[in-house]
C-alpha cells in the first residue's frame, strides 16, 4: 500500500512539473518575443505593411496570413469584430505567409487590389469564395482570376499590369523572412504587442488583446 502511495505521489509530482515547465517555457518564449518587439520593431511591421487602425493604438495586432488558408478565412470576421469592439485601441498589421501552393499569385492580386484601394473588398471576396479557386491546398490562378473578374470589383486591366510589379515579390520575400525570424510555421499566426498567441482560439486572442489594453 505504501509503495502505491509513493508511486501515486511521484506521478502527481511529475504531472505538476510538466505543467509548470510548460508554463515557464511559454512565459520565456513570450519574454523573448517581447525583447524582439522592442529591439526590432520592423520584424513585426515594415514600412510597406498594410495597417488598419490608428498608428498610435495601444495594441499592435500582427497577423501573418495566407489568402488560401481556410482557418484565416474563419478567423477574419472574429478579428474584424474585435477591432470594431475596441475601436481606436487596436491597429491590425497584415503580413503575408503564403505557404499554400501558388498562394504567391493570390498575394500579388491582393497587392494589385491595394493599388486600386480595394484590398479589403478583394480579401473578403477571396475568403468567401475559396471553394471556387482552391484545388485541395493549392491555388488555381485561372479560377481565382475568373472569380475576381465576375465580381466586377476590380479594374482587371490594371490588375493584370500590376501583377508584373517586381516589388510584390520583394514584399513576399521580406514577409516570409520575418515569419521565419518569428518562428511562424502556420497561418493564421498572431502577435499582440510582440507577444505570440501560443494557443490559437478566439477566446485566447481576445484575452491576450485585453491584457494589453
Amino acid at each position: 500500500m505504501q509503495n502505491k502511495k509513493t508511486v501515486l505521489i511521484v506521478i502527481v509530482a511529475l504531472i505538476g512539473l510538466f505543467f509548470v515547465g510548460g508554463y515557464f517555457y511559454k512565459q520565456n518564449k513570450a519574454s523573448e518575443f517581447g525583447k524582439v518587439a522592442s529591439e526590432k520593431a520592423e520584424v513585426f511591421q515594415r514600412d510597406y505593411s498594410l495597417v488598419i487602425g490608428p498608428k498610435d493604438a495601444k495594441v499592435q495586432l500582427v497577423e501573418f496570413f495566407d489568402p488560401a488558408c481556410g482557418t484565416c478565412a474563419y478567423y477574419y470576421p472574429f478579428v474584424k469584430d474585435l477591432i470594431k469592439k475596441h475601436k481606436g485601441d487596436i491597429k491590425l498589421v497584415l503580413r503575408y505567409a503564403p505557404f499554400h501552393a501558388n498562394a504567391n499569385y493570390a498575394v500579388k492580386m491582393l497587392e494589385g487590389a491595394r493599388e486600386q484601394n480595394l484590398f479589403k473588398e478583394t480579401l473578403e471576396l477571396m475568403f468567401a469564395t475559396q471553394n471556387q479557386w482552391l484545388d485541395g491546398h493549392g491555388v488555381v490562378p485561372r479560377k481565382l482570376w475568373i472569380v475576381l473578374e465576375k465580381s466586377n470589383i476590380l479594374d482587371m486591366k490594371k490588375l493584370s499590369k500590376s501583377m508584373d510589379n517586381l516589388m510584390y515579390d520583394k514584399i513576399i520575400e521580406q514577409d516570409l523572412d520575418d515569419a521565419r525570424v518569428l518562428n511562424v510555421r502556420g497561418t493564421p499566426s498572431f502577435f499582440v504587442n510582440g507577444i505570440p498567441l501560443q494557443d490559437l482560439s478566439g477566446e485566447n486572442l481576445q484575452k491576450l488583446i485585453e491584457s494589453q489594453l
